[in-house]
């Protein structure tokens, strides 16, 4: 027995003429939103507020990036924002070069030690927390 498998299942269906839902849905909000502020305000207040709300309904409809509609990139920008940052900074001891110069020109007697006590282990234990953190 064959079954069918469906193909294009990322592409949306056309409900309401060139448009999708969603995009009807954009277009269809932003009119009211125009119309609301239209009628509520006077024309020379409104119009600075219609301008904006006319292009962000736009740019939801019609403009893709990369193949994507715009409505993903708004709320990716929006969650950057609203999201709480994690900033590191690690400082970075600078020797001078007189005292790298006496260790180099003494010999080497002691045997080289791994240190993997409370640095290493401090750390590893800061970078898995601050992993636990970020994949919440």
């Amino acid at each position: 027995m064959q079954f069918k498998v469906p193909q294009f299942i990322d592409i949306e269906d056309k409900l309401f003429g060139p448009f999708t839902f969603t995009q009807f849905a954009y277009l269809v909000g932003g009119a009211g939103m125009v119309f609301i502020l239209y009628k509520l305000l006077p024309l020379w207040v409104s119009i600075f507020l219609i301008i904006p709300v006319a292009g962000l309904s736009a740019l939801l409809v019609f403009y893709k990036i990369n193949g994507k509609p715009f409505i993903f990139y708004l709320q990716a920008g929006i969650n950057y924002y609203v999201s709480g940052k994690l900033y590191i900074w690690k400082q970075r001891l600078v020797k001078p070069d007189n005292i790298q110069k006496e260790e180099d020109s003494s010999p080497a007697l002691t045997s080289i030690v791994p240190m993997t006590t409370t640095n290493k282990l401090r750390d590893l234990s800061w970078s898995l927390d601050v992993q636990e953190k970020n994949n919440q």
